[in-house]
């Protein structure tokens, strides 16, 4: 799915407005290859931060679906998940070659989220999610989150950001899957403000 000219030429001025070479990437990749980049803008250090937070202590590994550059990445590996317990799925070759470079010690996966379960990973402690559901067709949704909660451990968690008011998930969709949404931070220092949220199955 292409991008609207609206849209292109925001990312021209946010790109232009804040010369980061990683920004710089993200808005190039998104203009070119929309299809494979996870989200217009790469997350900011307090929501990449308060993402990292969400993830319980304990053993498992830790899967990050859609890492772009890597914002999220160096949080988490700060929160304390061992390198050899954290897994990247990332889609775009682009961000795939950065992300092997920057972060050699971690397993980088080339391969869309919704094929999570064909990774071989034992029960997840955590889903980490730079995805951008809200704008993914429900069919797709279901699919990744499918995956996602048959390889997570009972009760661990979805960890998800949204910049919309609400879930990003249908509630028809959420009860379809059994899950429930807490709402557990409000990012008020992203550009835009964004809320982090967790998914959880429920039992019986």
């Amino acid at each position: 799915m292409g991008l609207s000219e609206t849209t292109r030429r925001a990312l021209r001025l946010t790109a232009g407005l804040r010369p980061d070479s990683d920004l710089s990437l993200f808005v190039g990749q998104a203009l070119r290859r929309p299809q494979s980049v996870s989200a217009l803008v790469p997350a900011s250090d307090r929501l990449a931060a308060a993402m990292a937070a969400q993830i319980p202590e304990g053993p498992g590994p830790v899967v990050e679906l859609g890492p772009g550059t890597g914002k999220i990445t160096r949080r988490i590996l700060g929160h304390g998940v061992a390198p050899e317990d954290l897994h990247l799925v990332e889609i775009n070759d682009e961000f795939v070659s950065l992300l092997r470079q920057r972060f050699p010690e971690l397993a980088v996966h080339h391969c869309g989220a919704q094929t999570l379960c064909d990774l071989g990973l034992p029960p997840l402690r955590a889903v980490v999610s730079g995805l951008p559901l809200l704008s993914f067709p429900a069919p797709l949704q279901a699919r990744i989150l499918r995956a996602a909660f048959r390889q997570l451990a009972p009760g661990a968690p979805f960890i998800q950001y949204t910049y919309g008011p609400s879930v990003p998930v249908s509630a028809r969709l959420m009860q379809a899957l059994k899950l429930t949404a807490r709402r557990r931070n409000v990012v008020w220092g992203n550009l835009p403000p964004a809320q982090v949220l967790t998914l959880h199955r429920l039992h019986g």
